[in-house]
């Protein structure tokens, strides 16, 4: 410390030189948070895998809809209106890449048009990023929707640029209130309007310092960063910082005030008060460094806090010392006598309960915290338009959907196959339907929109029994044709014979009679017997040769009509009659054929017997399956796409146990299928929010035991305890599920959210361990400290606590009053973090800490040191 008062006017100008200079240097903080995005999962995810794979296909296309309610009903007007803003849009061009016409026919409005009639969708197709789609929504709302009309323009990419809009605005609120807040609680706390400038100049040099290094990391290494980076960066720096700039100025104003001078109570300042912020900063830096081993990027951006505390070390040990020596006694003007170091009345009359009656002491902070620990019940949200409430446009617009098409068509569930080879042929696509047909059955799927049902209507055509109904109606088709047929032939067999009587049976018309009477007998017996066996086959061949015999028979009259004079008109007729008969029996040959090869494929198909589905061959060359196609599959039909529409909210706790079902049946359904080697992925809300539940839950878990364990060690060694980072760490996480008990009781129970919003949880957890564990490390270093003067352990405690009381309770209500500035951030997340921490810290501060920690230290008296002992002590 000598060296750094030496020089401690270079040391200062080349720490603000070097902060300038980095400053303008740095990338911009704020634009590399925007691109990184709010949701940033593993390569692993299946909704990443899904994205992946449309990325790859070149087919990763978005959409967007303009949604325009009614108040009346749609008249011509309201359809010109449509029909130019549809226009209006596709003459912007790229990125958009198609734009449906809710007005165009009958099968789109019925589509794009709500039954109430309230509702239209205007949906919009966008190959590009989310920057590009929220370009074109920002043109769409300035040049396509008229003046006069109400409407919105919603969509993934919509929402979550307003979810980055409304966390930087609230970064800016936050920034602007903790610097003012802080300015006023220094202000009352030291009664000095030099003091407060201190710890605001200490944090602010350390903001810039950090966030501009952040920033270089981030280039240069691929250092995780979101939305949370810089709100944490000023919420805890300027929240920490001050708190310990109270703790060294505290204990320099102790010292000065026992009469030491300037140099000396600097030097004594920071061997004392100095220590206890190094092992504390220490301790918060493995906190949020332990957080570099979670998986997930934007729990990991918090990381960046722990380059802040370094920091703020650094600045701590070099810019608040040269205040010290410069300003002396006037850092404190014009105050002579500051609260900020006397004893505090608080924690002295606690201390009578905790020290002298610790079991009481105990069962108090039990009763205080245990019955509030049985309310909780872990409920997560994972709704990402509740972070931003109901006033953006992107959130009318989604209700408008929901309201106007029910929740869930507003969002679906995709599940995509992707092959090297084709899946749209005739043997593949039943599989499909196999499986739509399992995931419809799943309670909470209210429909699927697939290949084989495109609008979510099964294509009944497609299945069996309806071809077999079909095949059995032309069956009977074929009877009455053959009977009719039958008819004719007895018909003409009549004329011939008469004929022939008239002719004395010459030319051979007797014989000719004859033989077509025995084509005939037989044609009744074919018809006969495809009544009674429906042997298709043997009926084609029966009726192969009764088509020969009437050939003869035909070439035959035709020949005679020829040689017998007045009779050859009529012989030419019933030629003629022959000849129509032959057709009639050739078509029913035809009919009769092609339904015995659909039989024998349908014999052959083992489809069929897996799923119910037969397509004829050529059936998918149809006009009708164009569109089918282009809609469901992607990158040349080697992928195909199915819609899951849900019955719930797909933002909703119930949609993630519905994809979790849906991904069950799915690779259930496709074993032992051609789809069994086929790659499959899930991608929409829903499905990303199920991997945000699997991803935060596995790194809550990994993080917190790091953490704790991390934590566990660096106490141990510099208190030379095992058993005081025992109840450091127990009491921390007794005052954290009491605070988020609380904040469910009033997000959950008293404001009706589905539940605290997922990534809350981790960041409250990382923020009040790392934070809370500066208060009992300032109350418990002071104890060592106090113990080396061979008092008792009780003893020891009661100087600490009055010593420490005001100091402890101050800098609580600080950090608590910077967390409480990010309240009107409005963003859901923060809100409910600084409720945690907040009501944490206070607890802590006013009830764990000054009950709890001092009434178990003096139940274990000189045991709180085992194994290791109290060197100094034990010595004297």
């Amino acid at each position: 410390m000598k060296t750094v008062l030496k020089f401690k006017w270079p040391i200062l100008i080349g720490l603000i030189a070097l902060t300038a200079a980095l400053f303008l240097l740095a990338p911009n903080l704020t634009e590399q948070a925007e691109e990184a995005g709010s949701f940033q999962l593993s390569d692993d995810a299946s909704s990443q895998q899904a994205a992946d794979i449309l990325a790859d296909a070149g087919a990763a296309a978005q959409t967007i809809s303009v949604v325009v309610p009614m108040d009346s009903e749609l008249d011509d007007s309201t359809r010109d209106t449509l029909e130019q803003m549809v226009a209006d849009i596709e003459a912007i061009g790229e990125p958009v890449t198609s734009v449906l016409n809710p007005v165009e026919s009958e099968e789109l409005e019925e589509q794009l048009i709500s039954e109430d009639g309230e509702t239209i969708l205007i949906p919009i197709t966008l190959d590009g990023s989310d920057e590009e789609v929220n370009q074109v929504a920002d043109e769409i709302r300035e040049n396509v929707i008229p003046s006069g009309l109400t409407a919105y323009i919603t969509g993934e990419a919509i929402i979550n640029n307003d979810v980055n809009i409304s966390a930087q605005e609230g970064l800016k609120r936050t920034e602007i209130i903790t610097v003012v807040l802080i300015f006023g609680l220094l202000l009352a706390v030291f009664r000095s309007f030099v003091t407060p400038f201190i710890p605001l100049v200490a944090v602010g040099i350390t903001y810039l310092l950090s966030q501009s290094i952040v920033a270089f990391f981030i280039d240069w290494f691929g250092f995780p960063v979101s939305n949370y980076t810089q709100i944490f960066l000023v919420a805890i720096l300027f929240g920490i910082g001050t708190d310990y700039c109270i703790l060294l100025l505290s204990r320099y104003k102790e010292e000065l005030s026992s009469g030491h001078g300037v140099e000396e109570a600097i030097i004594n300042t920071y061997k004392t008060a100095g220590r206890t912020l190094l092992i504390s900063g220490l301790a918060v830096f493995i906190g949020f460094s332990a957080i570099g081993f979670a998986e997930f990027p934007i729990f990991k951006s918090a990381v960046a806090v722990a380059v802040g505390i370094f920091v703020l070390l650094i600045v701590l040990f070099t810019v608040v010392p040269f205040f010290m020596a410069v300003l002396k006694e006037k850092l404190f003007w014009p105050s002579k006598k500051s609260a900020s170091h006397s004893d505090s009345k608080i924690w002295i009359w606690m201390s009578k309960l905790s020290i002298n009656r610790p079991l009481l002491s105990m069962l108090v902070v039990a009763i205080i915290t245990v019955p509030l620990l049985f309310t909780y019940d872990n409920d997560l949200s994972f709704n990402t338009v509740d972070e931003i409430g109901g006033e953006y446009e992107s959130v009318k617009g989604l209700r408008a959907i929901e309201d106007g098409f029910g929740k869930g068509e507003s969002l679906p569930v995709q599940v995509l196959f992707k092959s090297d080879d084709a899946l749209t042929d005739e043997d593949t696509i039943p599989y499909f339907e196999l499986v739509s047909r399992e995931v419809e059955k799943i309670d909470g799927v209210d429909s699927v929109r697939a290949i084989t049902r495109p609008t979510g209507d099964v294509i009944e055509e497609l299945y069996v029994d309806e071809q077999v109904g079909l095949l059995a109606d032309g069956l009977t088709e074929a009877r009455d044709g053959l009977g009719e047929v039958q008819a004719g032939l007895t018909e003409i067999e009549t004329n011939l014979a008469n004929i022939a009587g008239q002719a004395g049976g010459s030319g051979g018309l007797g014989e000719a009679a004859a033989g077509l009477g025995q084509l005939n007998d037989q044609l009744g017996q074919v018809t006969q017997g495809l009544q009674q066996t429906g042997n298709i086959q043997q009926t084609v061949g029966a009726l192969t040769q009764i088509s020969g015999g009437l050939t003869e028979i035909e070439q035959g009259l035709q020949g005679a009509a020829g040689q017998t004079g007045e009779l050859g008109a009529g012989l030419g007729q019933l030629a003629e009659g022959l000849a129509s008969a032959n057709e009639g029996l050739a078509e029913i040959e035809g009919g009769l054929t092609e339904a015995s090869d659909m039989m024998q494929s349908m014999s052959d198909s083992e489809s069929v017997r897996a799923t119910g589905l037969f397509i004829p061959a050529g059936t998918l060359e149809g006009e009708e399956f164009e569109q089918v196609f282009d809609r469901y599959t992607f990158a040349e039909e080697t992928g195909v796409m199915m819609e899951v529409i849900l019955a719930e909210d797909p933002y909703s706790p119930e949609a993630i146990d519905t994809v979790a079902e849906i991904k069950d049946t799915v690779n259930r359904s496709i074993a032992a299928t051609p789809l069994e080697e086929v790659d499959v992925a899930f991608g929409g809300i829903a499905s990303i929010n199920s991997d945000l539940q699997d991803v935060s839950s596995n790194d809550f878990t990994n993080t917190v035991i790091i953490m704790l364990v991390s934590l566990f060690i660096v106490l141990a060694i510099l208190f030379r305890s095992l058993i005081m980072p025992l109840y450091m760490i127990g009491s921390l996480l007794l005052t954290y599920y009491t605070s988020i008990a609380i904040a469910e009781l009033i997000f959950v129970n008293g404001l009706g959210f589905d539940g605290i919003s997922w990534a809350v949880p981790f960041f409250g957890f990382v923020m009040l361990v790392a934070l809370g564990v500066d208060y009992s490390i300032f109350l418990l270093d002071r104890f060592r400290e106090e113990s080396f003067n061979g008092i008792s352990v009780r003893e020891a405690m009661y100087t600490s606590m009055a010593k420490m009381g005001t100091v402890i309770i101050t800098a609580a209500i600080i950090l608590a009053g910077t967390f409480g500035a990010m309240m009107p951030s409005g963003v859901l997340s923060l809100v409910q973090i600084a409720t945690i921490v907040v009501t944490g810290l206070l607890l802590y501060g006013l009830v764990v800490l000054p009950l709890l920690i001092p009434a178990i230290s003096v139940s274990f008296d000189r045991g709180v040191w085992w194994p290791f002992g109290n060197r100094k002590r034990d010595h004297k």
